[in-house]
């Protein structure tokens, strides 16, 4: 998600219409609720929760610029991003 004030998050959840209803209602968690209106720019399937969980994790150690690069599918940014910063 991208809040209002342009940070990025990430999470997982089994009910993505679910969740981003809960943010849009300041249910979400304490970041986005602070930072609203966040919206949802970006979502992946994952065949497990202990996979989206490992997804999640690898993300949120990427770079801003990584992330972007992720989200417009700019596969050759992502791969240069990913030899200079992991």
């Amino acid at each position: 998600m991208k809040c209002a004030d342009g940070i990025l998050r990430t999470g997982s959840t089994t009910d993505i219409d679910r969740r981003v209803k809960e943010h849009s209602r300041k249910k979400g968690g304490g970041c986005t609720r602070c930072h609203l209106p966040a919206k949802l720019i970006y979502k992946e399937p994952c065949l497990s929760r202990c996979e989206a969980q490992k997804r999640e994790h690898q993300i949120k150690t990427w770079s801003r610029d990584k992330k972007f690069a992720l989200i417009s599918h700019n596969k050759s940014a992502l791969h240069e991003l990913s030899k200079s910063h992991d």
